[in-house]
């Protein structure tokens, strides 16, 4: 059970009351906004509270336990203050939100309703669909190291110890042809392997783009270009002469960690763990040797 402060709670008790929603976004890179579903802005807390967005919420879902609280917020993507590059680019993945119930005509008067952040966002063509997950989400998370195959360092990090800045590793390319928004030929790349840059890091260092990065997908030679296909298509045009430099890509495998990297002393998975086949295996008596020893 909730205490409203009493002010807020003998605005309720009057009969007549004048109310309505507000989120406070703060993103990771510390930029913080306001939006309300009232008809004019409103301010406190510091923040200014937008009206001008179509800011709109379903009913909050909340239980006993530890399950996870949520709600949908929808918006349109015409404010200036929330675009839709700024939602491709992940300036909003994980946002802290917070929801308050307003008494708009004093707004002393507002009461913390739901604490969370921003989890699956959806857009159509002129708006979007945020998901506002509750703090419970968090506990479902992984924490700590796993006991799995797969080595759970970051290519590059103070855990794995490979130098980026080495230039076998890094390379830098400009764009000469394009096929589509995902897909373009460059030149500077010659020199590296097929799939070199698989699951690489790409980062624009000119264009529409400058400054992103996009998970490579492929890259192949053909003649004396590289083709590469990015994973998503990017809010700004991709143009001829844009460049970028492109990081070179790990699968997180012991034998990639062993030859392409010489780095397995870092490796951070167990590559020598069981299996489901040992763990089920069990003893039997090998009849065609038919010399008693027991086989696994």
């Amino acid at each position: 059970m909730r205490i409203l402060p009493p002010g807020f709670q003998a605005h309720l008790d009057s009969g007549t009351t004048t109310l309505c929603w507000c989120w406070r976004l703060v993103r990771r890179d510390g930029l913080v906004q306001g939006f309300t579903d009232h008809d004019r802005d409103l301010e406190f807390f510091d923040t200014v509270f937008l009206a001008s967005t179509g800011f709109t919420g379903t009913e909050i879902n909340s239980s006993i336990g530890l399950n996870v609280d949520n709600l949908d917020v929808d918006g349109a993507l015409s404010s200036e203050s929330l675009n839709e590059d700024d939602l491709v680019a992940g300036l909003y993945d994980d946002a802290k939100v917070e929801i308050y119930r307003v008494n708009w005509a004093d707004v002393s008067q507002a009461f913390l309703v739901q604490y969370g952040s921003i989890g699956e966002v959806k857009r159509s063509r002129v708006g979007f669909t945020a998901e506002v997950r509750g703090l419970a989400h968090y506990l479902q998370q992984s924490k700590g190291r796993l006991f799995q195959y797969s080595c759970d360092a970051e290519l590059g990090d103070e855990q794995c110890n490979v130098d980026l800045s080495d230039p076998k590793y890094t390379g830098r390319g400009t764009i000469t042809e394009l096929s589509g928004r995902r897909i373009f030929k460059a030149e500077g790349l010659n020199q590296f392997e097929e799939n070199w840059f698989t699951r690489g890091l790409l980062t624009w260092i000119s264009g529409a783009n400058r400054g992103r990065s996009i998970e490579v997908k492929s890259n192949s030679a053909v003649g004396q270009l590289t083709q590469l296909e990015i994973w998503l298509t990017l809010p700004g045009p991709i143009t001829i002469g844009d460049e970028f430099q492109v990081q070179t890509g790990c699968d997180k495998q012991f034998t990639t960690c062993a030859r392409k990297f010489l780095n397995q002393i870092n490796y951070r998975g167990f590559p020598h763990m069981p299996g489901n086949d040992f763990i089920v295996s069990y003893p039997n008596i090998d009849d065609a040797n038919n010399d008693g020893q027991s086989q696994f």
